[in-house]
């Protein structure tokens, strides 16, 4: 249950605002009363998204974004906070799962790529964002991390590493940027279902055929929930709560913390 005037007031920038985790979160932001800065590559689904938000009753925009590029990130960045008029809340979530192999054979190109969003595109977003909320001396932040990058999954080096990485920068923005009453804290999900994440994942891990997994994708999901002590994957549902705990007042003495929603695993 959300409270429609606790984030009243309040700006909440959200990347990656038209996938699935992104928009469910925003829409759990907007319910608590946050206007809302959707950024997402530029397109039908962004627009969507926007329209998504803007129906549970507060001001919403969309703002095509590579995050990639750093100097097109900062003029976005720049022009949310010119059209809202500030930027309290970040959840930077943009993300790129990548290919899945062996490290002998992992592809050269797909791991330049996956490090370029996940890492590169986090600390561009992360950076932009806080330089305004430096100067306000206020601002919550959440990045979106992975169980990858808590244990390394086998068959997805890219992936694991940038979220490890991940996890450090969260570390060490919060250190940075807490004398300017700036918290920074990561979530890091699990299994997540059903859908085509889940789906692309059963999938391409079965194709691998490494010693971990099964090479038909029904046993590889069947042994990726008995991995889980909850035996179920999570529902996309079951995260824009923990970002809004992470954002509000609740965790006021919450920083550099990464939570896991993994549903036991460790």
């Amino acid at each position: 249950m959300t409270d429609s005037k606790r984030f009243g007031g309040k700006v909440t920038l959200v990347t990656g605002g038209a996938g699935n985790i992104g928009l469910a979160t925003a829409q759990r932001l907007a319910a608590s009363g946050s206007a809302i800065a959707l950024l997402d590559l530029a397109g039908d689904k962004l627009d969507e998204a926007v329209r998504t938000v803007a129906a549970v009753g507060v001001t919403a925009r969309g703002y095509g974004c590579d995050v990639t590029d750093a100097a097109g990130v900062q003029a976005v960045v720049d022009r949310v906070a010119a059209d809202f008029g500030q930027i309290d809340f970040l959840f930077n979530n943009a993300g790129y799962q990548g290919a899945f192999a062996p490290v002998q054979d992992y592809p050269v190109e797909d791991f330049a790529r996956v490090m370029t969003i996940n890492v590169c595109g986090a600390f561009h977003v992360l950076r932009a964002v806080s330089r305004h909320m430096v100067a306000r001396k206020f601002g919550r932040i959440v990045n979106t991390a992975s169980m990858a990058g808590v244990g390394g999954p086998p068959n997805m080096a890219a992936y694991g590493a940038s979220k490890f990485a991940i996890i450090g920068l969260t570390q060490t923005a919060s250190k940075d940027l807490a004398p300017y009453n700036i918290r920074v804290n990561a979530i890091s999900p699990a299994f997540m279902g059903p859908g085509f994440m889940w789906e692309r994942q059963v999938e391409l891990q079965a194709k691998v055929g490494s010693q971990y997994f099964s090479t038909d994708p029904k046993v590889v999901a069947e042994q990726m929930i008995n991995s889980v002590p909850m035996r179920r994957y999570g529902d996309i549902r079951e995260i824009p709560g923990v970002v809004e705990f992470l954002l509000g007042d609740d965790s006021s003495y919450m920083t550099g913390v990464n939570l896991p929603i993994a549903g036991g695993i460790l």
